[in-house]
């Protein structure tokens, strides 16, 4: 197990606020965030070789196919349950609302981008409000190296929820391209729930517009290894992105979850929240946060948590988590990570209370991760998401009683 704990204060901003730099872990100074290439172009990314600090966590021995870049498998297939009044169709890559949220950000992305031949596009239309959801499920049954692309469009001044569904097996290089309009408030969860052996790696590409709200919710549980990365840009003030995640990384599996928040207008608001348990020999999860805020944004409010719980040996956690700032009128700013153990003070006034140890633990996990289930708002979801974690703790009480 890994144990990375740092802790940035809203006063350390303006401490740090001229020349600052990022910083890894051990306070190991980093190239700016700024600075790291994007390209739709494959021929611009080199295949990566772990050292970088982009993939230095990553498992690349087993993503060399993706890495390739001939992506040419059957790619997973998307059904879709929504009301009337939004819009999912197919449409071909040279449809002129692809891309426009950026390009890609690393090799594997940039083979998606080039890959792809249709993409399905949601589109939430103007001033549209219903309490029903989006619900897209996207299943695959080849394990051949695919590539994928969805788009999300939430229209000025609309209200939406949106439901991405991950099932089956897959080698997939995905992107999810979210354009989140002025005025508008989106809320997407994606769910990773992959059968052994798949592989995921997605690219995230958020913008936001004015006074725009996203919530984005990231719940990762099968799968070999699932690598999503989230990139958001603010293209005017006024807007709110939360960045929600949990995940429960079991043996075996590389989960890795990154984020890059992107502050370069004013007056804008980032907080992300991750939690993740762990169990079983191999198991391996990795989260690292980016945040840049440039000189131009000032009034900038931001906030990154990470938690993680190991419930067995064997099992590994990274977190860390990165604040660069360049200029000191801002709101606040701040990041804190930690990973252990079971509270034992939790656990003993459980116990003491008559409830025997294996309730007690399932009840600290349940706790540890129901107030991010909770903020999914799709009940079906949340009953689907606890289930299956009921599941997993159910593997640790059958290895820890033999």
């Amino acid at each position: 197990m890994t144990a990375t704990t740092e802790n940035l204060t809203t006063d350390h901003s303006r401490a740090v606020a001229d020349g600052a730099h990022s910083h890894g872990r051990g306070g190991t100074p980093e190239a700016s965030r700024a600075d790291r290439k994007s390209s739709f172009a494959l021929a611009d990314f080199v295949v990566p070789t772990g050292r970088e600090e982009d993939w230095r966590f990553s498992p690349v021995d087993r993503l060399q196919r993706l890495f390739a870049g001939a992506l040419t498998g059957a790619g997973p297939v998307v059904t879709a349950e929504k009301d009337t009044a939004v819009t999912v169709e197919r449409v071909g890559r040279d449809d002129a609302r692809l891309g426009v949220t950026g390009a890609p950000g690393d090799r594997v992305a940039a083979a998606a981008w080039e890959s792809f031949g249709e993409a399905t596009v949601v589109t939430v239309p103007r001033g549209h409000v219903d309490g029903r959801h989006t619900y897209l499920a996207v299943n695959g049954d080849s394990a051949d190296p695919a590539a994928e692309h969805l788009l999300v469009v939430a229209e000025e001044l609309s209200e939406s929820l949106v439901v991405l569904d991950h099932s089956g097996t897959a080698e997939l290089a995905q992107t999810v391209e979210v354009d989140v309009r002025d005025g508008a408030h989106l809320t997407l969860v994606s769910i990773q729930d992959w059968e052994e052996g798949a592989v995921h790696l997605a690219a995230h590409r958020i913008r936001m517009g004015r006074d725009a709200h996203l919530r984005h919710i990231v719940v990762t549980l099968g799968g070999d290894v699932v690598r999503v990365t989230t990139d958001a840009a603010f293209t005017a003030p006024g807007a709110d992105v939360e960045l929600l995640g949990l995940y429960f990384t079991d043996a075996g599996q590389h989960q890795e979850h990154r984020l890059f928040v992107d502050h370069a207008v004013p007056s804008c608001k980032s907080r992300a929240t991750y939690k993740g348990a762990l169990q079983g020999d191999g198991a391996h999860s990795v989260w690292v946060g980016d945040v840049l805020i440039r000189k131009e944004a000032e009034g900038t409010d931001t906030y990154e948590l990470n938690r993680n719980l190991v419930l067995t040996e064997g099992a590994r956690a990274d977190s860390v988590p990165n604040l660069e700032i360049e200029t000191g009128e801002i709101e606040g700013a701040g990041h804190a990570s930690a990973t252990g153990r079971f509270d034992d003070e939790q656990l003993f006034y459980l116990r003491s209370r008559g409830i025997p140890e294996a309730d007690a633990r399932r009840l600290v996990v349940r706790g540890f991760f129901a107030e991010l289930i909770n903020q999914i708002g799709v009940p079906l979801v949340q009953e689907r998401l606890m289930a299956a974690i009921e599941a997993e703790l159910d593997k640790t009480m059958e290895a820890a009683a033999r």
